[in-house]
C-alpha cells in the first residue's frame, strides 16, 4: 500500500507562509536523520506517480525506504525541504527554483534532472491559435518564472512580441506587439486548467495538464519544444544534504532506464525523459 499523503493547497496555505513550521505535521526532522525513511515532497502527476513507481519496484532492492508526500501547490515543497519536515522534494525546474531561493531566503539545490513537462496553450473555445479573436483573454501562470516560460511560448509562436533578454522574467508589461489585442488573466499555475471555460485560452503547465485529462501531443494549440529546453523537472534538497546516501540512490533510481520506460510508456510524450 503506498503511503502518501494528499494535501490540499487550502490546507496548506497558512503554513506554506512560514518557514519555521512543519508543513507535514510533525517536529521530526526527516532530512537529518539518515536511518530513517527520505520522505519526498512531491506534485501528485506526474511527480509522485514516478515515485510510487520507485518506491513500488526499484527502492527495495536498492535499499532504499521512501515515502511520498503529495501537495497541490508550488510553495510548501520547498518551504518543507528547507525547515526539514521532509528530505527532498521533485515538483519543479531549475528557473523556477533559483527564483524561487531569490525571493524566499531558502538554500535548496538541484541533484538531479528527471524529466520535462512541455507548457502548452490550450482551449475549449478554438482549434487553431489562428483563431483567437481580438480582445481575446489568455490566462497565465502567476509564478514570475511560469509566466514568463508561457509568454515566451506565445512569442516563439508568432501570438506576440517581447521585448529582447527578458527570459523567463517576462511579465505582460514586457509584451512589444500584440496584434490580437490579447487581455492576460494571470492566475495560481494549479487554476488555469479549470480556467479554461471561463477565458478564451490558458497556458498550461504540463503536470496541470494531464491532471485535467489534456493530452499536449494532440489538444495544445501550440506547444513547448523540448529541444534545448532548461524547464526539466528535478530533485532537490537542502543544500548540505546532496551526500545524504538515500538521496543518491534515489538520484540514481530517478535516471534509471527502468524509469525512463515507465516515463516513455505511461505519458506517452505528455512527460519526456531529460536524460
Amino acid at each position: 500500500m503506498r503511503n502518501t499523503a494528499k494535501i490540499t493547497t487550502a490546507v496548506l496555505a497558512a503554513g506554506a507562509l512560514t518557514l519555521g513550521l512543519s508543513a507535514c505535521g510533525s517536529d521530526k526532522d526527516s532530512a537529518s536523520d539518515t536511518s530513517g525513511p527520505l520522505v519526498v515532497a512531491a506534485s501528485p502527476t506526474p511527480h509522485a506517480e514516478i515515485l510510487n513507481y520507485v518506491k513500488d519496484n526499484l527502492a527495495k532492492k536498492a535499499g532504499l525506504d521512501l515515502e511520498v508526500k503529495e501537495f497541490t501547490d508550488y510553495v510548501t515543497p520547498n518551504t518543507a525541504t528547507e525547515d526539514g519536515s521532509v528530505g527532498a522534494n521533485y515538483f519543479q525546474t531549475q528557473p523556477y527554483l533559483d527564483d524561487f531561493n531569490k525571493k524566499n531566503g531558502t538554500h535548496i539545490v538541484s541533484v538531479v534532472d528527471v524529466h520535462l513537462e512541455p507548457l502548452g496553450l490550450y482551449s475549449h473555445k478554438v482549434k487553431k491559435a489562428d483563431d483567437l479573436k481580438s480582445g481575446a483573454t489568455v490566462a497565465v501562470p502567476n509564478d514570475t518564472v511560469n509566466e514568463g516560460r508561457a509568454l515566451q511560448l506565445l512569442a516563439a509562436n508568432g501570438i506576440i512580441g517581447l521585448k529582447d533578454g527578458v527570459g523567463t522574467a517576462a511579465t505582460p508589461a514586457d509584451i512589444t506587439k500584440n496584434p490580437k489585442n490579447l487581455e492576460f488573466k494571470e492566475l495560481e499555475a494549479a487554476q488555469t486548467p479549470r480556467s479554461l471555460d471561463d477565458v478564451d485560452a490558458a497556458v498550461v503547465n504540463g503536470n496541470y495538464a494531464i491532471e485535467a485529462d489534456l493530452k499536449p501531443a494532440e489538444d495544445a494549440l501550440v506547444l513547448e519544444s523540448a529541444k534545448g529546453n532548461p524547464n526539466s523537472n528535478l530533485l532537490a534538497v537542502k543544500e548540505g544534504h546532496e551526500d545524504d546516501p538515500r538521496v543518491k540512490k534515489l538520484a540514481k533510481l530517478l535516471n534509471s532506464p527502468e524509469v525512463k520506460k515507465f516515463i516513455e510508456d505511461k505519458y506517452d510524450s505528455a512527460v519526456l525523459p531529460s536524460f
